[in-house]
């Protein structure tokens, strides 16, 4: 009677222990399933938030490259403006210097000059603006895609990270299971080896 008594408390044993660590094993696969689900979601978030943001400098780039624009134009006519008072100044000194006779022809010669100068300017500056408007474009987009590699690289480390951790606690909670069937085992082969000797 003894002995029948054992083994079904041994079998009831066995399977409270089997019953724990099924839950035990659920609850993990439970949390590591809302863990995934909230890094996944996280991920998307961070990628929606930098795209808005990549929407919002392109939308901005034009004014900032109208206000850089408007510098330039701002630049050259200030260099117009030097120009014309240092033409001025040649004029009224070369005037004073040169007989009436030939006055004309230095105001001809004076004007051709200047209008080939502010040519030459005008080409400069119209250079300078497409140049800068091109380059700050490319720019932008080198910027976005650097910051796009970045993110991915992050976000992709993130759930390198969270799959190992989720590994090593897997496998803690397994040898766990190994380590309670084997001192459960011990335990009751133990008992059963004092009973058969009391018996």
């Amino acid at each position: 009677m003894l002995l029948r008594q054992h083994e079904s408390m041994q079998e009831l044993e066995f399977r409270h222990l089997n019953t724990i660590q099924k839950m035990r094993c659920e609850l993990i696969r439970l949390q590591h399933q809302t863990e995934l689900t909230n890094q996944l979601e996280y991920n998307k978030r961070r990628e929606r938030e930098l795209r808005r943001k990549h929407v919002m400098e392109v939308r901005q780039q034009p004014k900032s490259l109208k206000s850089k624009e408007l510098q330039i134009k701002k630049q050259f006519q200030d260099t117009c403006k030097i120009q014309t008072r240092q033409y001025k100044a040649l004029r009224n000194h070369l005037l004073e210097t040169t007989p009436k006779s030939e006055h004309k022809a230095v105001l001809k010669r004076l004007k051709e000059e200047q209008t080939r100068k502010l040519a030459i300017l005008a080409e400069q500056y119209d250079h300078s603006i497409n140049e800068m408007l091109s380059t700050q474009a490319l720019r932008l987009d080198e910027a976005q895609e650097a910051e796009c590699q970045v993110l991915k690289m992050q976000l992709q480390q993130e759930l390198e990270l969270l799959n190992a951790y989720q590994s090593k606690i897997k496998m803690q909670a397994e040898a766990q299971h190994d380590r309670e069937l084997r001192e459960l085992e011990q335990r009751v082969s133990l008992r059963r080896a004092l009973l058969e000797q009391k018996v």
